[in-house]
């Protein structure tokens, strides 16, 4: 597997590059966010490791540049160890958050978990959350809500099959209208039109849409799923 390391820290790099390479990984590395923006296309990696103080470009800008195409998983490392900070990196699309210094090896088991995650979730067939009360088919595109069957709009399918598939995971309204826009539906609108597509779709999957279990709100940020995973039940 592929992994991509961005950062202008050469003593970094070198030590990190080793001891991924040890674990069997192939390592490329950029030193500033316009290499790695081309890398990611380049290289197509299956993992970026990424620092957010680069001399050209944010790593925050760079996170954001590469969620418009990819659903790579990102590693944040920084410095910055504040707790806005933190909820800033994984609002705009990490999936971890390291601050500087770390132990190369929490770096490594890090990636490992990150990349079993991503393994599991691309094999899965259905989700299953709340003992049964809300399923996804993702085979046939098939919602069920306490066993009902449940007609979803094909952007409300999209809504809710991408946040169920990264629980807990922040997405702005942004990232969500772009998330319709990726998978093939091309809708004109303002960010503030995804509130209407998120009404809609707590009337159809939430017992009391005024206190929703599934589809949350994140005051200031957007939204996220908060259904718990039924994984004795998930089919692969």
């Amino acid at each position: 597997m592929k992994i991509l390391l961005v950062d202008d820290e050469k003593r970094i790099v070198e030590v990190l590059e080793a001891y991924l390479e040890r674990e069997g990984y192939e390592i490329h590395c950029a030193d500033n966010g316009i290499d790695a923006l081309k890398k990611v296309k380049n290289i197509q990696p299956d993992l970026i490791v990424l620092d957010l103080m680069l001399p050209d470009i944010s790593g925050e800008e760079v996170c954001r540049l590469v969620r418009k195409e990819s659903e790579v998983p990102i590693l944040m490392l920084t410095a910055k160890s504040a707790e806005d900070d933190r909820i800033n990196g994984i609002v705009m699309g990490a999936d971890d958050y390291l601050t500087k210094p770390f132990s190369p090896r929490e770096v490594v088991v890090r990636v490992q978990a990150i990349l079993r995650r991503v393994k599991k979730a691309e094999k899965v067939e259905k989700l299953e959350f709340n003992n049964r009360k809300l399923v996804i088919d993702l085979i046939k595109k098939e919602v069920t809500v306490k066993g009902q069957d449940t007609i979803l709009t094909p952007i409300e399918y999209r809504l809710l099959t991408n946040m169920a598939l990264n629980p807990g995971r922040v997405y702005s309204r942004m990232d969500l209208l772009e998330k319709i826009q990726d998978e093939g539906v091309y809708y004109e609108g303002y960010e503030r039109s995804v509130d209407t597509h998120i009404k809609n779709l707590r009337k159809k999957i939430e017992l009391d849409s005024r206190q929703p279990t599934f589809i949350l709100t994140v005051f200031g940020m957007g939204y996220k799923f908060g259904g718990v995973l039924d994984a004795a039940n998930a089919t692969v």
